[in-house]
């Protein structure tokens, strides 16, 4: 069926709207009409409008979900790169530390070496120094027999006997010597008493009578090692007056052991 209407009953017509259709006559055209009747049709529109309104909710949902998705990508990201960077100060400053304590050790080590290095060349050289003052004892200790074969030991063995009664202080003494001297102190020995008594005499003004006698056991005789000289004993052993040339040797040896020091080692 056809039916006649005006331009403004048509459906899209609103004289309140701009841009509505319009015209200035009022022209009818044919129309043709749906089959379903008008009411079906003023139904259907009120669900086009709805899904509409729903499609545009939806389309919204959709819009602030991604929005919010973005949002939250980007702070994750921002979180990640933050926490990647405090991360990576930490460990730069870890290995700092690790790089800056062997590099400690290192030093300490070094020190150490060079310390043990020093100290080991330190006792090397005093080793060395050692030897070499052994050795001038030796030497000295073979000028030593020199003397005690020479033309003056007699009057050597009597002074070395005076001095050893001075220093005892005692009446009953006994001369111990080697084999070898053994006929030169006998000679000497009442010569030595002499002088003694004259010196004492002198000093104090008294005179004194001391009984020194010469070791009678073969087996108590001075070592060679001794190189000579005498050793005077009293009260039994318990006052010992070593006047031996090898024992004479050691007191000057440590008396100028400073003044030999600094000639064989000057300092730079």
């Amino acid at each position: 069926q056809a039916k006649c209407i005006f331009w403004s009953e048509t459906p899209n017509f609103d004289h309140r709207r701009p841009g509505s259709p319009r015209c200035p006559y009022p022209i009818a055209f044919p129309i043709l009409a749906l089959w379903h009747p008008l009411k079906s049709i003023t139904k259907t529109i009120p669900a086009i409008m709805a899904s509409d309104q729903i499609r545009q909710m939806v389309n919204f949902i959709l819009q602030e979900a991604h929005e919010k998705a973005n949002e939250i990508r980007v702070k994750t990201e921002h979180d990640f790169n933050l926490e990647k960077q405090t991360l990576v100060h930490e460990a730069k400053l870890a290995v700092q530390d690790e790089f800056t304590k062997k590099e400690k050790d290192r030093e300490v080590q070094e020190r150490i070496a060079r310390s043990a290095e020093i100290g080991a060349c330190r006792q090397k050289k005093m080793a060395l120094r050692d030897d070499l003052l052994t050795s001038l004892m030796k030497e000295a200790s073979s000028k030593c027999k020199v003397v005690a074969d020479g033309s003056n030991y007699p009057a050597l063995i009597q002074k070395l006997i005076v001095q050893g009664l001075i220093k005892i202080e005692e009446l009953e003494v006994v001369v111990y010597c080697r084999k070898a001297d053994l006929s030169t102190v006998k000679k000497v020995l009442s010569a030595a008493i002499k002088e003694y008594v004259e010196i004492m005499e002198k000093e104090s003004g008294i005179k004194l009578q001391p009984k020194v006698t010469v070791n009678d056991d073969r087996k108590k005789d001075l070592p060679d090692s001794s190189n000579g000289g005498v050793k005077l004993t009293a009260l039994n052993n318990k006052i010992v007056c070593d006047n031996t040339m090898s024992s004479r040797l050691g007191l000057v040896y440590e008396e100028l052991m400073p003044s030999i020091r600094e000639i064989l080692f000057p300092e730079q």
